[in-house]
């Protein structure tokens, strides 16, 4: 661990880089597939095989990185990521078009394992929630950059022009490599005894680690299916690709504002009522996108969605760091990331079939329910386990929190 914080400040670059080019490429993948003749059911398979790969990789690649370096990941991370979007920019079919993205999905995976991982191992326990809501600015400042790029280049050719769109996420992917430079930390040696695997089964037994990784798969899902399904909300209103990638853009700008005061409203909430108010809000704002609003209605509940969409990973991240084994940590992430990847599978492939079925608008009642359950489940979590006690014994006074009382086996370092 380290006060100096310029690994931080060139590790959210990086990040930045590779999300912008991930967020350019999946609306662009989208209108691809749309102008392959997708319908809305191909375009949540699609969205859905971007995860596929993802789902069955991440907890070897947390495994191998539990006592490892991390920096090796970010490179091949980009390395994918730019290939993925290349290749995506040459697809003449739904099919290649599919596993393109998948091989995208894979890069996105190594690259967060790797980063997410730096972040644990730099950062003091008083640094924790600083530093990664620090570090998801990045992934906040990739998602405005990038659809504001994807509408830009997307025009009257979509096909072409969306091919266009992704040869340039596959540069700005690119790009990541000029920051990766002085990032990771030499690593300590590690004695053999603390080099056994704690069980995958242990770690998800951990009190905080489910509850951390449903409200991660809740948030993210809800981001995910925004950016695939609001083009093709935009298609059916008469939206422009250009205005539903200010939108989107708009989104992901709420969430660096939230970010950046993330610090004061932890102090001024507690985590657990901070994350419940934001789950629960997000839920009611995601189900009014089924409305048929106008354009600036549509843009002020994107505005507040994306605020409150933004709280939810980092504390997760915390969530899941604090409650796990420190020397199964990258496992615990994994993890997480794995539970991200299985909404990634599963809530567009749903959403694609809630589509065909009740029309396009349908999902984001879905995702609405999905984040109002998270905010139970954060809150349920943060309850202090009752030990038992002999029958006849009084009951213990139970101590005065917030909602943020720590549980056995986490952390007690206060909330950065």
């Amino acid at each position: 661990m380290t006060s100096s914080r310029g690994w931080l400040l060139r590790l959210v670059i990086a990040f930045a880089f590779a999300q912008g080019a991930v967020s350019m490429a999946r609306p662009a993948v989208s209108y691809r597939a749309l102008a392959l003749g997708a319908d809305e059911r191909a375009i949540g398979v699609i969205a859905g095989v971007y995860a596929l790969l993802p789902l069955f990789a991440a907890v070897p690649l947390g495994r191998r990185t539990d006592h490892g370096r991390c920096a090796p990941l970010l490179t091949a991370g980009v390395v994918l990521i730019a290939g993925g979007c290349a290749l995506g920019g040459t697809a003449g079919s739904l099919g290649a078009v599919a596993a393109w993205s998948g091989l995208t999905g894979l890069g996105h995976l190594c690259f967060v394992i790797g980063a997410q991982s730096i972040v644990a191992r730099r950062s003091a326990p008083a640094e924790q929630d600083r530093n990664f809501g620090h570090f998801t600015i990045g992934a906040s400042l990739g998602q405005l950059a990038g659809p504001l790029a994807a509408g830009a280049v997307i025009g009257g050719d979509m096909a072409r022009t969306s091919a266009l769109a992704l040869y340039g996420s596959a540069a700005v992917a690119a790009a990541a490599l000029t920051a990766m430079w002085r990032i990771e930390a030499r690593p300590r040696p590690v004695p053999r005894a603390e080099r056994a695997k704690v069980p995958v089964r242990g770690i998800l037994r951990t009190r905080g680690v489910p509850a951390g990784i449903f409200v991660s798969l809740a948030v993210l899902s809800a981001t995910d299916i925004l950016t695939a399904y609001l083009p093709v909300v935009g298609e059916q209103r008469g939206i422009e690709p250009a205005v539903v990638g200010v939108l989107l853009s708009l989104r992901a700008a709420a969430t660096i504002a939230c970010r950046l005061v993330m610090g004061p409203m932890l102090r001024l909430m507690g985590r657990t009522a901070l994350l419940a108010a934001t789950c629960l809000t997000g839920g009611l704002l995601c189900a009014a996108l089924a409305l048929p609003v106008p354009l600036w209605g549509l843009a002020a509940m994107l505005a507040v969605l994306g605020f409150c969409l933004g709280v939810g990973q980092p504390l997760s991240m915390t969530t899941v760091v604090r409650a796990a084994p420190e020397q199964a940590r990258s496992t615990a992430l994994a993890l997480r990331l794995t539970g991200n990847r299985l909404g990634q599978v599963a809530a567009p492939a749903g959403a694609g079939l809630v589509a065909g079925v009740a029309g396009v608008a349908a999902p984001f009642v879905v995702l609405g329910v999905l984040l109002a359950a998270s905010a139970g489940v954060a809150v349920r979590a943060a309850r202090p386990a009752r030990p038992k006690r002999p029958r006849g014994a009084p009951a213990a006074e139970p101590a005065a929190d917030r909602g943020d009382a720590p549980s056995p086996g986490r952390h007690t370092s206060g909330i950065g």
